[in-house]
């Protein structure tokens, strides 16, 4: 029972029983928000994921070196999206309640990787049916589905494998007009105020932010999960929604991609003629 005092409930007539009435019920709405407070912060996180090439596999490129050959090429989730941004959303969701849901732009090839995060814990997927072309492209159409969901926070990676572009989180950030930090290794929630740190030259970086922010993942937000049996069987039940895309601006196109110089043979110099390897430095590496 509310913790009253006994003239809340004292009969009386007319206009003075309504106001007493009412007086219970203000006490009532007040107990009920100091519980609601008590809560946890039930959080709406979404978590952006791209499809990477394994990092065994052959890189090649076709049409005269503007497009990756995928031919053969065995995809994984993008390390970064998948151990950092994922695994600690679903962290947080573990200690906090709410859900987590992971977004990428691409085709019907990317369903195997989405159910891959969907196994290790995802609540949900969402698929935008584009085939992305720049970094922009995959912001924006990430940026108009989440506009209007009412999102906490949205997390991704902070690269990916193969471009090594680290611009997704920033433009998603700009479209929504949120904070945006970058590059983070530690996330902590306190109710809806984020701790974030970040490594900085010389130091650790501590940040906070109230309301919904976007943030990209590096190494030490949290530590790569193995999905067990009951998660990839729950995976296959699991809502994967294909939206279509929105039409964008295309702003940058593929000039030409070019594999880097293969590796030199190493030369060996006895410790007894460092005259040589000051020779090889200037004349042959040219680093002196």
């Amino acid at each position: 029972m509310l913790p009253v005092s006994g003239d809340k409930f004292r009969i009386a007539s007319g206009a003075s029983c309504n106001m007493k009435l009412v007086t219970c019920n203000s006490t009532l709405n007040h107990y009920l928000r100091s519980r609601k407070k008590r809560h946890p912060f039930n959080m709406k996180i979404l978590v952006c994921i791209s499809k990477a090439p394994d990092t065994t596999a052959k890189i090649a490129f076709t049409e005269n070196n503007t497009k990756f050959d995928s031919n053969g090429v065995q995809f994984i989730i993008n390390p970064y999206d998948e151990w950092y941004a994922l695994v600690r959303a679903l962290e947080l969701k573990e200690a906090n309640g709410g859900s987590v849901t992971t977004i990428s732009v691409g085709g019907a090839d990317q369903d195997p990787i989405i159910r891959k995060a969907l196994a290790i814990g995802a609540d949900d997927a969402v698929r935008i049916d584009a085939e992305p072309t720049d970094a922009y492209f995959v912001a924006k159409q990430i940026a108009e589905y989440a506009k209007d969901k009412g999102y906490d926070m949205i997390l991704c990676g902070k690269e990916t494998i193969d471009f090594n572009g680290s611009q997704l989180g920033g433009m998603i950030a700009a479209l929504l007009d949120l904070p945006y930090i970058a590059i983070a290794s530690k996330l902590d929630m306190n109710g809806d105020t984020a701790t974030i740190e970040r490594d900085v030259l010389g130091g650790v970086e501590v940040v906070e932010v109230n309301g919904a922010f976007v943030l990209s993942a590096a190494k030490g937000m949290a530590e790569q999960r193995i999905p067990n049996m009951r998660g990839i069987m729950a995976a296959r039940t699991k809502p994967l929604e294909v939206v279509p895309a929105v039409q964008v601006e295309v702003l940058t196109t593929v000039s030409a991609f070019e594999l880097p110089p293969v590796k030199s043979e190493c030369h060996y110099v006895d410790a007894e003629n460092p005259g040589e390897l000051i020779d090889l430095l200037h004349n042959e590496a040219k680093v002196i």
